[in-house]
């Protein structure tokens, strides 16, 4: 197998991780190469072998890589997706974090793991991507996420003002904190903490879910994500703060936003030992008497 490695640098307690990781790697004959922020930060902790080789971008993926693996946490993980955008490289999210519903291979389960990929016993799990339209440019780069994306207030405890449509159709004003639009990815993130409900992987839809609103009758709401969701947003304040995944911007009531489905997804790996479900009940202990 050709296996890329993707981590945070300066993360020096990974080190350790990440050089088991190769070096199992190498001993089953496999080829590792690095993501070049990584790769520089890893030969400051550890000697790297001569085998491991650096790429500079995504574009270096396309041909030469089987899997790419992401060593961290959801955060980590969420980033992969500006290198893999659409080279459909899958990925594999090894957990060194907490939680991880994303990455949730652990430390444990790792020799298990590559043998598992070598062997073919693994799945597919695509995973639906939003993108973000504005009128005037906000984030750097690709504006797409695997999680989110937010509006909230900023410098005021003031409520604002989010005007919402589907398909240019009027659906709702929300008078609230700000408000949310998840993927079923990221309904188990920040959603599943504001009281939004969590979403099948496959389902093929957005959650709208307004962060304390000021009516009680105001609830999340699940759409198509073949609708388009524009959002228009006033308040005291002239400045708001718009969030996409853990990336985090100011912009003020002159953006007009809107949200899409993006044409392409990313795929992650699931292990034919686990699936969704497992997952939910492994993280939030359902089925568990916790009674003391």
């Amino acid at each position: 197998m050709k296996i890329c490695i993707y981590g945070r640098p300066g993360i020096g307690s990974q080190a350790e991780l990440t050089e088991g990781i190769i070096s199992i790697l190498i001993k089953g004959g496999h080829t590792v190469s690095m993501h070049r922020p990584y790769y520089d930060f890893m030969r400051t902790q550890a000697k790297l072998p001569l085998s491991v080789e650096c790429i500079e971008s995504g574009k270096e993926l396309l041909g030469n890589t089987d899997f790419l693996f992401s060593i961290g946490g959801d955060g980590t993980l969420l980033d992969t997706i500006f290198l893999v955008k659409e080279s459909n490289v899958p990925v594999v999210g090894i957990n060194a974090g907490r939680l991880g519903f994303l990455a949730s291979i652990s430390r444990e389960n790792l020799e298990m793991a590559i043998e598992s990929l070598a062997k073919g016993h693994f799945a597919l799990d695509p995973r639906t991507l939003l993108r973000l339209e504005t009128n005037h440019p906000i984030f750097e780069g690709e504006s797409i996420a695997l999680n989110e994306f937010t509006i909230h207030k900023k410098e005021t405890s003031s409520m604002i003002t989010i005007h919402t449509y589907l398909n240019g159709e009027y659906l709702n004003s929300y008078w609230a904190d700000g408000i949310m639009i998840s993927t079923p990815t990221g309904s188990t993130g920040y959603n599943l903490s504001c009281g939004g409900p969590i979403i099948v992987p496959q389902s093929e839809s957005f959650v709208i879910t307004p962060i304390a609103p000021h009516n009680l009758t105001v609830r999340p709401i699940v759409v198509s994500d073949k609708n388009v969701i524009s959002l228009e947003v006033e308040g005291r304040s002239q400045h708001f703060m718009a969030t996409l995944d853990s990336r985090s911007a100011t912009i003020d009531s002159s953006y007009q936003l809107a949200v899409r489905k993006e044409s392409f997804n990313i795929n992650l790996v699931r292990l034919n030992s686990e699936n969704f479900l497992n997952t939910l009940r492994k993280k939030l202990n359902w089925g568990l008497d916790t009674r003391n």
